[in-house]
């Protein structure tokens, strides 16, 4: 039975878990996804999300907000997915869901295990380097997970090895999506927040998006796989159906399945077939040129225009405030950001159409006045993952006008946290050791404090920006923001300097090197060293002038 029609997807209600059809997103009742790994939960979304797109576009956004008004039923809803049915079988003799349409049968077979990515790979397995993510630990999983598991690989599918190629939007990109900020918020307005309107996929060129099961430019398993093992062997996005990010397929797979009572390693659930090993085989579909995944954030180098542009991704110390502009906010000029077209979609599409229905007085509220971004991903090290990030953080929407000015002020707040992370760290090794220079390791968590310890004050600081571009204060940054998110910085360095240069055997703490570093902190802080040019800057620009903490200085002893 298709994916579309068959009860494998795990659904959260107020009455606890259960398994129902994708066309179950339309329910009321339903209110998140249950996928019983992080991974998987992001994998599912996108899956979903993909599968609107395709199956029901809006025409524009008046369309789009009349169906976050009133979804669909659930019937309505499956009869929209039936049409694509063909094209989502995971087993069988026809044509298989992510899978190579050849069988493979050159190919020995292998632990099913190798569709997780977080799983030790067969050098690790060989030199005995599996430490802290062991092999064994899933040997059969249930069609379900094995369907989840393989959606998931295809759409962060990392380097691995000759011919393995990686995603569509390169191995452990970043997806953003945008969700309600309302706790009782449905799974439908959740996902239909991600779907936009046909023009905005299509792009000026007004490409058809129809969608046909038979067709292999949006289903590339429907039809012989693009094999690339001769040069210049690409995949381009001209070649291919513009909802193919959707449904990329760089790898070559095919799913072992068995008939047996067994319990599934990855949700628990008993079943009676079940995939032990799977077929793998190098040098599957190789995407090159401009893609850009409608889900995922980018960087257009500004010095190298005609060069295709780079997927964000997760990188070592996690994801936070300041990597929130590059997100949001595009910047062509200066860093290159592109943020994920969905995003886009919403603050310069769905936010002014729901805002212009409640001014006109068509809805009774302001629907989408708050959202969040969610952000999320792997970090990759080649084949290897560092660790999986998901972090939500809220979205703000700036009237375009607007959006220049607000890009520099949030641009200036965020490097101001990154030189005194940067401060913070150098004075914090200035107190534990005598040669600070020399010492060794990962002090990263250092500036993490930092940042998770001001998050809160940047959002509040940030929508107080946006008033204050809505009250028409946009010449100047606003004097009292600025400062308010000066003191928080320097209140919370100073604390963690104490905290930190203080945490360590007391016998070997040196008092006056402590000391030594705190002033030099404080004066850097407060303005008053050769190398706090950013914090002078910082304070003429926000207009609010430093002699406060002159005075003040001599009260500030150690706590």
């Amino acid at each position: 039975m298709s994916l579309l029609q068959r009860t494998w997807i795990p659904f959260r209600t107020e009455d606890g878990v259960t398994y129902r059809s994708p066309s179950s997103i339309a329910d009321p009742g339903i209110l998140d996804l249950a996928l019983p790994r992080a991974d998987f939960q992001g994998a599912a979304y996108q899956f979903l999300i993909g599968l609107l797109q395709t199956a029901l576009p809006p025409k524009n956004h008046d369309d789009w907000l009349s169906r976050y008004l009133e979804p669909p039923t659930v019937e309505e809803l499956a009869s929209a997915f039936s049409p694509l049915a063909a094209a989502f079988e995971l087993d069988g003799d026809r044509p298989r869901f992510m899978q190579d349409l050849d069988p493979l049968e050159e190919a020995n077979p292998s632990p099913v295990a190798g569709l997780l990515i977080d799983s030790p790979g067969a050098n690790g397995i060989k030199l005995n380097t599996d430490h802290f993510t062991k092999r064994g630990r899933v040997e059969v999983v249930c069609p379900d997970c094995a369907a989840l598991a393989l959606f998931t690989l295809q759409i962060n599918a990392p380097s691995g090895g000759a011919g393995y190629r990686v995603g569509l939007r390169g191995g452990g990109p970043l997806t953003t999506l945008v969700l309600p900020e309302r706790a009782d918020a449905t799974l439908w307005q959740r996902l239909w927040l991600n779907v936009m309107p046909a023009a905005s996929i299509a792009g000026a060129g007004g490409r058809n998006l129809e969608a046909k099961p038979e067709d292999d430019t949006l289903f590339p398993w429907m039809g012989p796989t693009r094999v690339s093992d001769k040069k210049g062997a690409v995949v381009t996005p001209d070649e291919v159906h513009p909802l193919h990010p959707y449904w990329a397929m760089p790898r070559r797979f095919r799913l072992l399945f068995e008939d047996g009572a067994c319990q599934c390693d990855l949700c628990g659930r008993e079943t009676t077939r079940f995939v032990r090993e799977i077929r793998a085989k190098n040098y599957g579909a190789n995407y090159d040129g401009p893609w850009l995944h409608p889900l995922t954030p980018y960087r257009q180098d500004p010095k190298k225009p005609n060069e295709p542009p780079l997927s964000q991704k997760g990188q070592p110390g996690g994801l936070g405030y300041r990597h929130w502009s590059h997100l949001v906010l595009q910047d062509a000029k200066s860093s290159g950001a592109l943020p994920a077209a969905v995003v886009h979609d919403y603050l310069h599409g769905k936010a002014p159409t729901s805002e212009e229905a409640y001014r006109e007085g068509d809805i009774s509220e302001r629907l989408l006045n708050q959202v969040r971004l969610w952000a999320f991903g792997y970090d990759m090290d080649n084949m290897k993952p560092r660790c999986w990030y998901g972090v939500e953080m809220p979205l703000i929407a700036i009237p375009p006008k607007h959006e220049e000015i607000f890009r520099g002020w949030v641009q200036a707040f965020t490097e101001l946290a990154r030189q005194v992370a940067w401060m913070l760290r150098n004075q914090v090794k200035g107190a534990w050791f005598s040669r600070p220079a020399d010492a060794k390791g990962d002090m990263s968590s250092i500036d993490e404090q930092l940042y998770d310890a001001t998050e809160a004050d940047f959002f509040r600081n940030l929508f107080a920006l946006r008033q204050a571009l809505q009250n028409g204060q946009y010449i100047h940054m606003p004097s009292h923001v600025a400062e308010s998110w000066y003191g928080e910085l320097r209140r919370e360095a100073l604390r963690l300097f104490e905290l930190l240069s203080l945490s360590g055997p007391h016998e070997e703490l040196d008092m006056r090197r402590i000391i030594q570093a705190r002033r030099n902190l404080l004066a850097w802080l407060s303005g008053r060293s050769k190398g706090s040019k950013i914090i002078q800057k910082f304070a003429k620009e926000g207009g609010f002038s430093l002699a406060a903490d002159q005075k003040n200085k001599a009260t500030e002893g150690m706590s």
